[in-house]
Parts: C-alpha cells; sequence; structure tokens
C-alpha cells in the first residue's frame, strides 16, 4: 500500500474514533488482526460490542461501499471477531453489531449494522 494512502486510512481511522467516542461509544482496540483478516475498530456501545470497518475514500461516495465491503471483507470481519471474542471471553455475552464508517471529504457516515454474519 503506498505510503500516502496508508496515512489516508490512517486518519480516517483516527476520525471514526473520535467520532465514535463523541456518540458515546467506548474504543476497546484498533487495527485487531487475525490470521483471516484484520478489524480496525472495536467499540462498546454501552452493552453491545461492535466491531467496526472504516472506509476513507473520497473518489467514490457512500453509496459505492457495498463494492468495497463485498461477501468475501465481510466474512474476513466477522471471522476475525470470532478470534477476537475468542481471546477476550468477558465479551462474549454482549451483543454483536458490526458496523461501517465512512469518511467522506466533508462528512462521516455510521451505518450501524451493517451486515450480520450470513447463515451460508
Amino acid at each position: 500500500m503506498p505510503k500516502s494512502r496508508f496515512n489516508d486510512g490512517r486518519n480516517g481511522e483516527d476520525k471514526a474514533a473520535a467520532f465514535l467516542e463523541a456518540a458515546g461509544m467506548h474504543i476497546i482496540a484498533r487495527n485487531v488482526r487475525s490470521p483471516d483478516g484484520e478489524i480496525d475498530i472495536i467499540a462498546q456501545d454501552e452493552e453491545v460490542i461492535v466491531f467496526v470497518e472504516v472506509k476513507a475514500w473520497s473518489a467514490y461516495g457512500v453509496e459505492n461501499l457495498q463494492y468495497s465491503i463485498n461477501k468475501q471483507k465481510q466474512y474476513r470481519i466477522i471471522e476475525t471477531a470470532k478470534y477476537f471474542l475468542d481471546a477476550n471471553r468477558n465479551y462474549n455475552t454482549m451483543t454483536v453489531r458490526f458496523d461501517v464508517v465512512f469518511i467522506g471529504p466533508q462528512s462521516i457516515t455510521h451505518l450501524k449494522s451493517a451486515f450480520v454474519e450470513g447463515l451460508e
């Protein structure tokens, strides 16, 4: 990944974390990796543990998120969430939610429950 793109992504994650904290969420972890993938932000929203994918890209609008968070990406996020929960069992009784925070050129859009684990 080119350095400028990495910096844009990190800057977007910082903005998303600040946005979520301002909304009352507690950031538990950032950039959690597993053999299957990575989760940008893990937060707690009252009694809900939230796994957050951050998309900071100015070239496309929020309406194109479906193309960046396809089924394969969702699968990797879900598997990484399971990996995190297995290693951090104190969160296992909480409801799980998968959100996306879109950092646009002029705005931040928070899509709660953007996807769920499929039955496939």
